[in-house]
């Protein structure tokens, strides 16, 4: 693609229990994201990185998985989490992920597709904001959140079954997420980002 380089966008599968449903969820916004020509996406698992759950006092050296993922966000442009929603909140090994690093989320737009039962994924995304707000990563205002998601299958198994509604606000969500993405490496290209 000519003109600006491609936004480079972390695609965070936030659910780690046995038989979730986020890989599918995941695989469905990775298409989407995939559509578009101006995106690169480096789709990281949670369940498959092998952070630890204890943070190290600060002299301490970061373990090896720590180290890995961190260069992985580091070199994201943007960030997409994909959670679900559990007890009205997000799950514990999503916090665990975003306590783990600082530096990496600083001044990047991050957006949230939250999925549940009866549940949208709302409660989820609405708790992120002030998380990845204290790590001055920006929350944008737009999300997609989907209810039912086990009833979304179409007939030919595929998942989700055609929506306009919900194809309407992942379009509208990427474009946001998108000018932020931009604006925001551009910002930190002319001026390092003061924490």
């Amino acid at each position: 693609m000519k003109g600006p380089r491609r936004v480079r966008v972390a695609l965070i599968v936030g659910s780690t229990r046995t038989g979730r449903f986020g890989p599918t969820v995941a695989e469905w916004f990775a298409g989407r994201l995939g559509r578009r020509r101006d995106i690169d996406v480096d789709r990281i698992d949670l369940a498959e990185t092998g952070l630890p759950d204890r943070l190290p006092d600060p002299d301490e050296p970061l373990p090896p998985a720590v180290r890995a993922l961190g260069e992985r966000l580091a070199a994201a442009d943007a960030f997409v989490l994909v959670t679900p929603e559990y007890n009205r909140s997000f799950p514990a090994a999503v916090k665990n992920a975003v306590d783990w690093f600082d530096a990496e989320w600083a001044g990047k737009p991050v957006t949230v597709v939250g999925y549940g039962g009866d549940a949208d994924g709302g409660h989820a995304a609405a708790q992120l904001r002030p998380v990845f707000g204290e790590l001055n990563a920006v929350p944008i205002r737009r999300t997609v959140t989907v209810t039912k998601v086990w009833q979304r299958f179409a007939s030919d198994g595929s998942w989700p079954r055609r929506d306009a509604e919900l194809d309407e606000a992942v379009d509208a969500t990427l474009d946001q997420l998108m000018w932020w993405a931009r604006a925001l490496r551009q910002a930190r290209a002319e001026t390092p980002f003061v924490r």
